[in-house]
């Protein structure tokens, strides 16, 4: 207890050395008050009469609704004692605690000291016969400054805030008018069209478009293609022998046992000896090995950009028309040839003799019976296999052939745009495969790139393997070559059933390159030439004009063209059509988005966290009152004081606290 008449402050055991620090501060600066001086009261808590007899004292806190005074107090007037500074309530301005209660204050009498709070508990004292006591004017706290202090959950303190047009409009202050109801249905119809604009954006990129993009490049040098060649007749009659015939005259001439004989003779070969023993095995691909048309015999001469080049620059490969022959294949590691030129003398020029004297007599009408003499061509990429039985065209003897290439790049889009693959495949047969016709797996060991041939080639494989439990000798995998007979009897139905029925599913490659071609030709030789030519290869003139031709293969230009397809709708532009939809419907941006998750953080925080902040703040307190308690240890009844959650406190406002402790009653005065 401080000395001084008629005051008396209680001061909890736990802030006591803080408070009387500054109490001993705030006293220090009441040198300006004599009435206060006089009576040795506590200047803030003398207002009025400070000299009531000390019998007549009750100490209690009794609390009144603070209202702003009309004009400073003039602190040299007796009866009227306040601070001239808060400097000396330093000290206290920290003890605020989560209690405190906002109030108006009056202005000081000195114009250059700060505002300070006039804390609206304060002692009451029995007036005194010889000093009638001054009653407090009551003060009363405007709603502005509550109104502008409201918590940042609020709707209105967010709208005010908020960049979304239109939102301030609907969630203003003040009561709902027409204006106001007119803004909600503005904004409510631009939120829907947006939302419709943003969900026809969304439908539409789902349904994952795309668009195909032609262009032509310039290049200083392009690879030169692959370049197979195969003779249309796969065997030369010279080479046939009677166990061939035994073997492989049903299957591929038609012939029967007893035509042998004449067939024989129809090739100028003597018939079969007495005692002829087949062979107990055979094979198809020796067959084609060794009885095919090779490319010493058939190469007359070759050149690549006016070099010469010759059987080594050939890779002999197996095809359905039996055995044929790549130039620029690329195979065993080997360098592939480029042109920096293009037009006729910069590509491949070859002169071949298709050797017509070996072709096969026509025995019967059957499919692999060859009416036409010449030879079959394909340009292709070295990525994929050739398909020359289809996709090869036809060069004539007694002809020279133009083949003017152009170079086309090919790019596809994967799923979800498109249904290119990448994949490598694997062509043996799965004997775990229910569908052979499925997409082949995936090469487990190191295979050529993915081409649409090759993919075709591998299902046409598992078909085949599947079927007859063999392979044909053009195809790859590790399975064995079909005989003969499982040539007549299955291979060769049951692959023509198949390509009649274009049972293989192959996706496109994601990235090909294919050959445009424009063909011409001219006779040759002429009569000089194949005079000259007779003489060269010891041939007949005759033989000359009837067995060779030239063909000339060579770039147009060095310009290829590109032909790529590209998604007609990216996630740029997606985001940029809801960006723009968003900016002219609501006027809102992506930070206009974080502005709102903001908001529902400060919702979630007061209204969720907070409820469970005050439960437990309110369970903490339930068993006393502190203000019932603190009044009643003096005999004085005081109103009821909720200690619920604390309002905001607006600037200088009058603070009213009350600590947890049973024993003290104290002032704060805070700006």
């Amino acid at each position: 207890m401080l000395p001084g008449r008629g005051t008396m402050l209680y001061l909890g055991t736990r802030w006591a050395p803080v408070l009387y620090l500054g109490v001993a501060a705030w006293l220090s600066r009441a040198a300006d008050c004599p009435a206060c001086q006089a009576s040795r009261t506590l200047p803030a808590l003398c207002y009025g009469d400070p000299s009531p007899a000390p019998a007549q004292e009750a100490r209690a806190c009794s609390w009144s609704k603070p209202a702003r005074l009309s004009r400073p107090p003039n602190p040299r007037q007796p009866g009227q004692c306040f601070p001239t500074s808060l400097s000396g309530l330093a000290p206290l301005l920290h003890l605020s605690g989560p209690r405190l209660a906002p109030a108006v204050t009056p202005r000081l009498a000195r114009p250059s000291d700060p505002l300070f709070l006039l804390s609206p508990c304060h002692l009451v004292t029995t007036p005194s016969p010889l000093s009638p006591p001054t009653s407090a004017p009551a003060m009363k706290t405007p709603s502005g400054p509550e109104e502008a202090r409201r918590p940042a959950s609020d709707i209105r303190v967010f709208a005010s805030s908020c960049t979304l047009h239109g939102l301030g409009h609907v969630f203003g202050p003040g009561s709902l008018t027409p204006r106001r109801g007119l803004w909600a249905v503005a904004v409510l119809l631009s939120l829907a069209a947006f939302l419709y604009q943003v969900a026809e954006r969304v439908r539409y990129y789902g349904e994952f478009h795309h668009e195909t993009a032609l262009d032509e490049r310039e290049s200083h040098q392009l690879t030169f293609p692959a370049v197979t060649l195969c003779n249309v007749n796969p065997l030369r009659r010279s080479r046939l022998t009677p166990n061939d015939l035994h073997w492989a005259g049903p299957a591929l001439l038609g012939l029967e046992p007893a035509e042998h004989a004449a067939f024989l003779r129809a090739l100028g070969r003597p018939p079969t000896p007495p005692g002829f023993m087949p062979s107990p095995t055979f094979d198809m691909a020796r067959l084609y090995a060794r009885a095919g048309h090779t490319l010493e015999d058939m190469l007359l001469d070759c050149r690549y950009r006016g070099q010469p080049c010759g059987p080594e620059n050939f890779t002999a490969i197996f095809t359905r028309m039996g055995q044929c022959y790549t130039f620029n294949s690329g195979a065993n590691g080997a360098e592939l040839l480029t042109t920096p030129k293009g037009g006729a003398g910069n590509g491949l020029e070859v002169m071949l003799d298709v050797q017509e004297d070996e072709y096969l007599p026509v025995w019967k009408d059957v499919e692999e019976t060859p009416f036409e003499v010449g030879i079959r061509v394909q340009i292709h990429s070295q990525e994929e296999p050739p398909l020359i039985d289809q996709l090869g065209f036809g060069v004539a003897p007694g002809y020279q052939t133009f083949v003017s290439c152009q170079q086309q790049q090919l790019s596809f889009l994967p799923a979800p745009w498109g249904d290119c693959s990448s994949r490598s495949l694997d062509p043996d047969f799965d004997s775990e495969s229910s569908d052979p016709l499925g997409p082949p797996g995936p090469t487990p060991g190191p295979r050529p790139p993915y081409s649409l041939m090759g993919c075709r080639l591998a299902c046409e494989t598992r078909y085949v393997a599947r079927k007859c439990g063999c392979r044909m000798m053009h195809m790859p995998g590790g399975a064995p070559v079909c005989s003969p007979q499982q040539y007549k009897d299955c291979a060769d139905p049951a692959l023509d059933a198949m390509l009649r029925k274009d049972a293989c599913t192959c996706p496109n490659p994601c990235a090909t390159t294919r050959y445009a071609k424009e063909l011409s030709m001219v006779r040759m030789p002429s009569r000089p030439a194949t005079r000259y030519l007779a003489r060269k290869y010891n041939r007949s003139e005759a033989y000359i004009a009837d067995n060779v031709l030239v063909l000339d293969i060579f770039f147009e230009a060095l310009n290829y063209e590109t032909v790529e397809q590209k998604a007609a709708y990216e996630v740029s532009e997606l985001l940029g059509d809801i960006g723009g939809q968003m900016g002219l419907f609501i006027g809102a941006s992506l930070l206009t988005i974080l502005e709102i998750l903001d908001y529902l953080c400060e919702v979630f925080r007061d209204r969720v966290l907070g409820y469970f902040w005050n439960r437990k703040r309110s369970q903490k307190h339930s068993s006393t009152n502190l203000l019932q308690e603190g009044m009643g240890s003096h005999g004085n009844e005081v109103p009821h004081l909720s200690l619920g959650p604390r309002p905001p406190t607006p600037p200088c406002a009058v603070t009213r606290t009350l600590s947890a402790s049973h024993r003290t009653c104290y002032l704060v005065t805070r700006l």
